[in-house]
């Protein structure tokens, strides 16, 4: 599930890490007499460069210090840019003296290194190529942003003038994007054509294109000026925005609408996987290795996802005898999906208020598990109507003052069809508590940490914890009711599918219409919702695999230290230490956590 937060770094590049082996001293020469302070400033000064590149995670940070800035990073000049200034970082830490840093230190050097190394090599496979998808991109988040109830601030004058001025630059970034979809076009580097038939749809969207302006989503701003404006300034600014909306963003949306249509969909390809661009097993294992930041390989992922398959399978199967179901798995995964007790719910409140009683449920407990827990504040809303039609469950994190609660947001269209059997108490472990908002929170809480890691995310942890997370229901008390219980091994199905079909596509064995049936075999989905899912596995190589790989590493870390240190084992205490720096590669994870296993012998 992705909130904004997560579609907007990965739509900023940030911190995707590869897994570069590393023993006890560093991969570079270091110099002698530098300290713990010197990393400190490196990695102080890094991301504040950073953030002017990309001005939109100060944004989601609650910094508004550059809300007008939307630089052109698909521009040449702005790549040659990027990658001299992670190159000048890189040789900085070549004066750190990696063996003289504390253990605390060594994680912040480790993190920095990995993601300058990442960031680099990611632009030797050209991903300026393909700007966007049908399921991220500046595209798609540029409305949640110009809403008016997303992150861009709307409260004072300036705050309005902001906003134009990203407008502003909006056409020039959409323009950029056409021509470099063009480049992409002359070096075979392509989007499947099932994708780009997704993507000319969303460029027309009514709540987008329409003239009828107060039905436009880019109007929802003045809608709800500050009741503090005098009629003179209402008036100003609600000129501007039409006339910004009127021949600014709706002329750049229906532009690359019909470029798309006419131009990149017929140079499309009728391949499904990076497999089969030029270069594509390398690109791909590229995405593999950043995204799992392990040195895994895709045909040793695949195996690990068909045996995982298998496990839950047999999981399902126990549960479709205890709800007595007699026939096939495939037919009891259609049968959940329409029966009655699967969905219990007449109202949104009723659901609202079943997402309540998980929390209450598994409050006390929380102290048993955790010593450190957040500060910001949490919320469990509805999704708003506009966007609930095609939205799925997620967590927006807080600002790190708390003025912005973290909100565990669910869709409800319909409540009378909201089914438990696909993830509810599951669901809530994963996005919301201790989820995302948990590891999240304590990760922008933590003023020791460099603000490169405090605002970081990586995949393999932050989607690992997640699912980690969904395994702590029996702990919990949860998962008691079969539906509930089937829920959790649906969800569980997902990120172990997700593995097969990932690596089955982008390698050739897979075509997309398999993968789609493959997935509905063990997933309780509709048609649909499978080939959304396939779809984005497609747009997005190698990110649907972090979610297990990085929660079967938790997992077998618990496990082996569980074993370990028998009675001096603490699982407070172990996750505590997990969630202590934040978002980091696994291998760095580990390492950390060996050396908090040593101090507890």
């Amino acid at each position: 599930m992705t909130s904004l937060y997560k579609i907007l770094l990965v739509f900023g590049l940030i911190i995707t890490v590869t897994a570069c082996k590393k023993g006890d001293s560093p991969m570079m020469k270091t110099s002698v007499g530098s300290t713990s302070s010197d990393l400190d400033s490196i990695a102080s000064n890094y991301y504040e460069e950073y953030l002017k590149f990309y001005p939109l995670e100060a944004t989601s940070q609650g910094d508004e210090r550059y809300n007008d800035l939307l630089p052109n990073n698909l521009s040449s000049d702005f790549i040659k840019k990027e990658i001299a200034f992670y190159n000048s970082v890189q040789n900085q830490l070549k004066s750190v003296d990696y063996n003289s840093l504390d253990d605390s230190h060594k994680v912040i050097f480790d993190v920095l290194e990995y993601t300058l190394i990442d960031k680099q090599e990611r632009y030797a496979y050209h991903p300026e190529y393909i700007p966007f998808t049908q399921f991220d991109g500046l595209p798609l988040t540029f409305p949640m942003l110009g809403s008016g109830s997303g992150i861009q601030p709307f409260k004072t004058e300036k705050d309005y003038d902001n906003w134009l001025k990203r407008i502003d630059e909006f056409p020039i970034w959409m323009d950029s994007a056409i021509e470099n979809f063009r480049l992409g076009i002359k070096n075979n580097v392509v989007l499947p054509k099932s994708l780009v038939i997704k993507m000319i749809p969303q460029m027309k969207a009514e709540e987008i294109t329409t003239f009828e302006i107060e039905k436009n989503i880019f109007y929802g701003p003045i809608k709800n000026l500050p009741k503090d404006f005098k009629p003179v300034t209402t008036n100003k600014y609600a000129k501007l925005y039409q006339d910004a909306i009127k021949n600014k963003l709706i002329p750049a949306y229906l532009k690359m609408a019909d470029f798309l249509e006419k131009e990149y969909l017929p140079k499309s390809r009728a391949t499904d996987g990076y497999g089969a661009l030029p270069n594509g097993n390398n690109i791909y294992a590229y995405y593999v290795k950043s995204w799992t930041t392990t040195d895994k390989t895709p045909d040793e992922i695949h195996k690990t996802g068909l045996v995982e398959v298998e496990r839950i399978r047999s999981e399902m199967e126990k549960v479709k005898v205890q709800i007595g179901f007699k026939g096939s798995l495939e037919e009891f995964l259609n049968y959940v999906k329409t029966d009655p007790k699967a969905m219990p719910f007449k109202t949104s409140q009723k659901v609202l208020g079943a997402f309540q009683s998980i929390l209450d449920k598994i409050t006390p407990k929380l102290n048993t598990m955790f010593n450190v827990t957040p500060k910001t504040p949490f919320e469990i809303r509805q999704t708003e109507k506009y966007r609930e039609a095609s939205a799925s469950a997620e967590y927006i994190q807080g600002s790190p003052d708390g003025k912005r609660p973290g909100i565990f947001y669910t869709p409800i269209p319909d409540p009378e069809k909201f089914n438990v059997t696909s993830g509810m108490e599951s669901l809530f472990l994963h996005e919301a508590i201790p989820g995302h908002h948990y590891q999240i929170s304590l990760q922008q809480e933590n003023l020791n940490l460099p603000k490169f890691m405090r605002f970081g995310w990586i995949g393999a942890y932050g989607e690992g914890w997640a699912l980690y997370c969904e395994s702590l229901g029996p702990e919990f008390g949860l998962y008691t009711d079969p539906y509930q219980k089937m829920g959790s091994l649906s969800d569980e199905m997902l990120r172990a599918v997700r593995l097969v079909i990932d690596t089955g596509i982008h390698t050739g064995q897979m075509s997309r219409e398999e993968a789609i049936k493959y997935f509905l075999s063990n997933v309780a989905y509709d048609e649909a919702g499978a080939t959304a899912e396939v779809e984005r596995y497609m747009a997005l190589p190698g990110q649907a695999l972090s979610y297990k790989t990085g929660a079967m590493k938790i997992r077998e870390l618990r496990n082996k230290y569980q074993n370990e240190l028998g009675k001096k084992f603490n699982l407070a205490s172990f996750h505590d230490e997990v969630l202590s720096q934040g978002c980091l590669p696994l291998e760095v994870l580990e390492r950390k956590m060996n050396l908090w296993a040593k101090g507890v012998k």
